[in-house]
C-alpha cells in the first residue's frame, strides 16, 4: 500500500479517507512544520506527500523523496513548489482551489470592514477602559455602500469576492491577464487597466498568485496612484506587495489603510506595521474556516488516491506530467 507522509496535521476528514483506503500514512506529531532536515528524512520512503504552503518542493525534496509520486499541496497558491522540476520527474503536483473561495472572499471582506470601521483600534479602545461616552467625532471611518471597488486578480476568488460586492451597490473595476466575462456579465464588472483600477477605486482587493509578473506588483509607484482615502487589501501572497514601499504609504498617508493577512517574509513582517493604527493584520487565516480546511483535506486525500487508482487526479496542476506516461 502506498505510504504517505502529513506534513503537519489537518483536519482528519482526508486522513480517514486515506486509511479507509489502507494506506499507510504518517502525520507530523508536533504542532509545528518540520525542519528541512526532518522532512527530507521522512519522505525517504514515501510514495505521496501532502505538503504545505511552507514546505519548499525542489529539486533537493525530489532527490530525497526519490519515490514520490504525487505530492497534494494543502493550499490554492503552489508557489512553493518547483512545477518545471516536479514535471521533468514525472511527479504530480495538485492543489485545493474552489473549497476556499467563500472563506477567503469573506476575510477580505473582514479585512476591508475593518479597515473602514476602525474596529480593532476602537476594540482596543473599549478594552482598556478608555471610552467615556458617545462622542459624535469618535472613530469616524468610512461608509462602504456606493463606492467603488478595484479586484486585482478576477479568478475563482476574486470573482467570489466582487460577487459579495452586489449587497452594497458598488461599481466593481477589476484587473486581471485575461477577460472574465461571466464577471462583467453577473456583477456586472468593468475591465480595466491597472492604473485606471488604482486610481478610481476607493477600496482594492488582491486576489491573484505569487508568479515573477505579480511579484511587487503594488509597489511605491501604484501606491502613489491611489487616493489618499483608498484601503488596500490583501489576502493572496504576501510579495505581491511590496512591504516596505506599503509602510512608508501608510505612515505618510498615501492611502487611508490597510488590510493584511499575507506578508513579503511569511511570518516575519516589516516591525512597523505593528505600530500603525491604519493596518489590520491577520496571521494568514483566509481559509480558516472549518468548512473550507475540511474539503482542502478531503481534496488533497481525493488527489492521491485518484492517482494511486488509475485516474488523473481532480485537481492537477502540471498537465503536462500526462505526457511523461
Amino acid at each position: 500500500m502506498p505510504k504517505i507522509l502529513v506534513t503537519r496535521r489537518v483536519i482528519e476528514d482526508g486522513i480517514n479517507l486515506l486509511l479507509s483506503k489502507g494506506y499507510d500514512v504518517e502525520i507530523n506529531p508536533h504542532n509545528r512544520p518540520l525542519t528541512r532536515e526532518e522532512l527530507l528524512e521522512k519522505i525517504k520512503d514515501k510514495d505521496a506527500v501532502i505538503t504545505q504552503l511552507v514546505d519548499r518542493v525542489d529539486k533537493e525534496f525530489f532527490e530525497a523523496g526519490k519515490n514520490v509520486k504525487i505530492v497534494a499541496n494543502y493550499a490554492v497558491g503552489y508557489d512553493n513548489i518547483d512545477l518545471e522540476e516536479a514535471t521533468k520527474r514525472g511527479i504530480y503536483i495538485t492543489n485545493t482551489p474552489n473549497v476556499l473561495n467563500n472563506a477567503t472572499a469573506e476575510l477580505a471582506w473582514t479585512l476591508l470592514f475593518s479597515v473602514a470601521r476602525k474596529v480593532i483600534v476602537a476594540d482596543r479602545f473599549m478594552r482598556t477602559g478608555q471610552y467615556k461616552g458617545w462622542d459624535p467625532l469618535l472613530f469616524l471611518g468610512k461608509e462602504i455602500t456606493g463606492k467603488t471597488l478595484g479586484v486585482i486578480g478576477m479568478g475563482r476568488i476574486g470573482f467570489t469576492f466582487a460577487k459579495m460586492s452586489k449587497g452594497f451597490n458598488m461599481r466593481v473595476l477589476y484587473y486581471d491577464l485575461y477577460r472574465n466575462e461571466t464577471a462583467e456579465k453577473e456583477i456586472p464588472a468593468e475591465f480595466v487597466d491597472l492604473d485606471t483600477l488604482l486610481k478610481e477605486s476607493d477600496f482594492i482587493s488582491i486576489h491573484v498568485p505569487l508568479t515573477s509578473q505579480t511579484r511587487h506588483l503594488i509597489s511605491e509607484k501604484e501606491l502613489k496612484l491611489m487616493k489618499k482615502s483608498a484601503i488596500l487589501i490583501n489576502t493572496s501572497r504576501g510579495p505581491v506587495v511590496d512591504e516596505k514601499a506599503l509602510v512608508k504609504a501608510l505612515k505618510e498617508g498615501w492611502i487611508y489603510g490597510a488590510g493584511l493577512d499575507v506578508y513579503e517574509r511569511e511570518p516575519e513582517f516589516e516591525p512597523e506595521l505593528s505600530q500603525l493604527e491604519n493596518v489590520v493584520m491577520l496571521p494568514h487565516i483566509g481559509s480558516a474556516t472549518e468548512e473550507a480546511r475540511r474539503g482542502m483535506s478531503i481534496l488533497c486525500a481525493e488527489n492521491i488516491i485518484d492517482f494511486f487508482e488509475g485516474r488523473i487526479p481532480r485537481t492537477l496542476v502540471n498537465k503536462e506530467v500526462l505526457n511523461k506516461r
